[in-house]
């Protein structure tokens, strides 16, 4: 094998089909909650990459889902260096302290950015996820074209860090770069979560996720 095949393969964007992402040595962070772990290569979210989540309305229980990953993420290392900050780019809410710390988020890691302009949220978006200094990016943008959804994506495997965008339901026909995007709505017994693509894997549903 030559060398510019051996750094093509070595790519994370280029998937081979006879491989699966766990064999490649693509290690998930959990998220708490088994049924969903499951279904995702690598047995968690895929870090240093673009996950879309997308909904109906707010409230779906889509903070819930992430909370047991940002909460392990928001604590020191290992290594006892200083944890990364997680921030909210235009969340379309006041975060409420009180319920971040029983889910155990560190608020001392927790960044608010609030763009004055809705063009300006993508930008700080990809500021943030390239600065090497977050450990996660949480964004909701008024729109995020395919174009965009690549910078998010590159800016996210530069920096290191976990992007988290949230979408209407409206935004499903639409193609994006995420390495994983899934749709939450609201099930018989509590929130079903369906995988609509996932980097290394395939579609399922999850139903009551959290149950």
């Amino acid at each position: 094998m030559n060398d510019a095949l051996r750094k093509l393969l070595a790519n994370p964007r280029v998937w081979r089909g006879q491989v699966q992402a766990g064999d490649q040595g693509w290690q998930g962070l959990a998220s708490g909650y088994p049924k969903l772990d499951q279904q995702l290569p690598g047995g968690g979210w895929p870090l240093n990459a673009l996950t879309e989540i997308l909904l109906e309305h707010y409230g779906t229980g889509e903070l819930q889902l992430l909370m047991p990953a940002l909460a392990h993420l928001s604590q020191p290392r290992d290594d006892a260096a200083e944890a990364g900050w997680i921030a909210w780019v235009a969340p379309p809410f006041e975060p409420y302290p009180p319920a971040l710390q029983q889910w155990g988020v560190n608020l001392s890691r927790v960044l608010i950015v609030r763009p004055k302009k809705s063009a300006e949220v993508l930008w700080a978006a990809e500021q943030a996820l390239s600065s090497g200094t977050c450990v996660a990016v949480l964004l909701w943008p008024s729109a995020l074209d395919d174009v965009a959804s690549r910078r998010l994506q590159l800016a996210a495997e530069k920096g290191q860090s976990w992007a988290i965008a949230f979408r209407s339901i409206k935004a499903l026909s639409q193609p994006s770069a995420a390495a994983l995007r899934i749709r939450l709505s609201a099930g018989d017994k509590g929130t079903d979560l369906g995988i609509l693509k996932s980097r290394g894997g395939r579609p399922a549903i999850v139903r009551d996720y959290a149950g």
